[in-house]
């Protein structure tokens, strides 16, 4: 049996009510499709807090910048839908861009502090789309649980301050990093780089981890954040907008000096034309 599909706001409701009426509780993943093993395991952990388990698939334009890869990124709404179905997914929701931007709507969810720094610097306008959208969503379909992935791990904090903030009544559960087995993180963005690329790719994370590992070992911030930008550089990316050493909870900078108190260490940088991101922490 093909995997129910849903495109309207009123559709996806009337499900999620009759799972309640039944007793059921509900746990979501939201996606932007091209997906991977990273988002099925979002959807294997949803399923072991939840009864039944909504995935939606929309390509949100309101999160990309203008010249950022909307119409180019990947859609194949069928194999995604078997993918899902093979996670064990009980419903996927695909609306359309005008279900979710009717005409004449013109409200923008801003979250302030948390979404400022790092991908909130380098990407104006970007945590404003997402928090607009994942709002929406959570709205529209009311789950218990909503899981989403570590490796956005800014994404995942901003997303806990909205729903803390406008008392949105859901558990915000994050899922730990999907990795290649020689540590790249999983992204649907993988797909843009060359064969070169991808050969080079693996050493972002394994800078993190030598950049956590010395800061365990007594050196200073701005020291270890100073030499993993060296070793990004050597290692052939070409642009580095970040790689810097944050609060876990507040993402709030750290340092200069040494710390030893809870760190989270992120990174963003290109390949050619592709934009890697990734974070370590303890």
């Amino acid at each position: 049996m093909a995997l129910p599909l849903v495109r309207t706001v009123a559709d996806l409701r009337a499900r999620v009510r009759a799972w309640r009426a039944e007793g059921l509780g509900v746990g979501f993943v939201p996606t932007m499709g091209a997906l991977h093993e990273g988002h099925l395991s979002l959807v294997r952990l949803a399923r072991t807090k939840a009864d039944r388990v909504v995935t939606s698939l929309f390509v949100n334009p309101t999160q990309f910048g203008p010249s950022e890869d909307f119409d180019a990124y990947p859609r194949d709404e069928a194999r995604d839908a078997g993918l899902l179905e093979g996670a064990g997914c009980h419903l996927l929701y695909a609306p359309a861009v005008a279900e979710m931007y009717p005409e004449g709507a013109s409200t923008i969810v801003t979250v302030c502090g948390v979404a400022e720094p790092l991908e909130g610097a380098a990407r104006p306008g970007h945590f404003a789309g997402v928090a607009t959208v994942v709002t929406k969503l959570l709205n529209q379909c009311g789950p218990d649980v909503a899981v989403f992935g570590q490796k956005d791990f800014q994404q995942l904090a901003v997303i806990r301050r909205l729903v803390a903030d406008l008392d949105i009544p859901v558990e915000i559960v994050g899922a730990p990093t999907m990795r290649a087995d020689d540590g790249l993180a999983l992204s649907s963005r993988n797909a843009y780089l060359t064969a070169e690329e991808r050969q080079q790719a693996p050493a972002l994370h394994q800078v993190l981890q030598t950049l956590l590992r010395n800061l365990r070992d007594g050196e200073s911030v701005a020291a270890v954040e100073r030499v993993a930008l060296d070793a990004l550089a050597r290692a052939g990316f070409q642009r580095i907008d970040y790689v810097e050493v944050r609060h876990p909870a507040t993402l709030e900078r750290l340092g200069p000096g040494p710390t030893d108190g809870p760190v989270r260490v992120l990174a963003a940088a290109r390949l050619g034309k592709t934009r890697l991101i990734d974070n370590v922490g303890d």
